[in-house]
C-alpha cells in the first residue's frame, strides 16, 4: 500500500494526525454481532504491510493488531448487537458501530475516511472510500483491529454454543453452519432477520 498516493488523494488539506480510518466487518455472516473500528495512525510510527484484512493471515493480522494498538495516535472499537441489527436491518446497524467507534476515540476528528460508499450520520468532515481496506492505510488498521476484535468474539461463542462451527467460520452461511442450524436450532446469537435463520424459524412456527 502507497502512504503516498494514500496522502495524495483522500483527506486533502488535513493533518495525518487528524484523519481518522474507519471499517466495520461482519455484514455477511448469520451470527454474532456487527464489530467497526476506528483508527488515527501516527505518521511517527507508521505500521509496515497494512492491507485488508481479508487478505492478510490470520496470524498476520494478529501481529498488525498488535502493532496498531501500540503505535496508534488513537483507536477505539465500535459494535452493534444481534438484536440491533434485527431491529434495524444490517445496513443501520453497521453505520451505527461505525458511529460509535468514531465517538469512543476520545478525541474530535478533523477529517474521517470510511469503508464502502455510505457514511453515518453524523457531523464529521468525511469520503467513503470503495476499497478503502486495501489502499488507505488507516481504514485497513481499522478493518484488522475489527475482524481481529469479531473472530476472537466467534471463537469464544463457539464454545458457548458447540456444534455450529462458529469458530470455524465465524458465523458465515457455510454449509456445515446451515445443517447445524436444523439440527441444533435458532441460538440467541443468531440473526433471525437474516433469510436462512428466518426461514427456518418460519418452518418451524408452521410446525414443518
Amino acid at each position: 500500500m502507497d502512504a503516498d498516493l494514500f496522502s495524495c488523494r483522500y483527506g486533502q488539506g488535513y493533518s495525518a494526525e487528524g484523519l481518522v480510518g474507519v471499517d466495520e466487518v461482519g455484514r455477511g455472516p448469520l451470527a454474532g454481532d456487527v464489530v467497526a473500528a476506528a483508527v488515527i495512525l501516527d505518521p511517527a510510527q507508521p505500521v509496515a504491510g497494512l492491507n485488508d484484512s481479508k487478505k492478510l493471515t490470520a496470524e498476520r493480522r494478529e501481529q498488525l493488531a498488535a502493532e496498531i494498538r501500540e503505535c496508534a495516535l488513537a483507536w477505539s472499537l465500535g459494535r452493534a448487537s444481534v438484536t440491533e441489527i434485527d431491529e434495524i436491518n444490517i445496513l443501520q446497524a453497521s453505520l451505527l458501530a461505525m458511529h460509535r467507534a468514531v465517538q469512543g476515540l476520545g478525541v474530535e476528528p478533523a477529517y474521517v475516511l470510511v469503508d464502502g460508499n455510505r457514511l453515518p450520520r453524523w457531523p464529521y468532515a468525511s469520503e467513503p472510500v470503495i476499497g478503502g481496506d486495501a489502499s488507505v492505510p488507516s481504514i485497513a488498521a481499522a478493518s484488522i483491529l475489527a475482524k481481529v476484535q469479531r473472530d476472537a468474539e466467534l471463537v469464544a461463542l463457539d464454545e458457548t454454543y458447540p456444534g455450529y462451527g462458529l469458530a470455524q467460520h465465524k458465523g458465515y452461511p457455510t454449509r456445515q453452519h446451515l445443517a447445524a442450524l436444523k439440527t441444533l436450532g435458532v441460538t440467541p446469537v443468531h440473526r433471525k432477520s437474516f433469510g436462512p435463520v428466518r426461514e427456518l424459524l418460519s418452518a418451524l412456527e408452521a410446525g414443518q
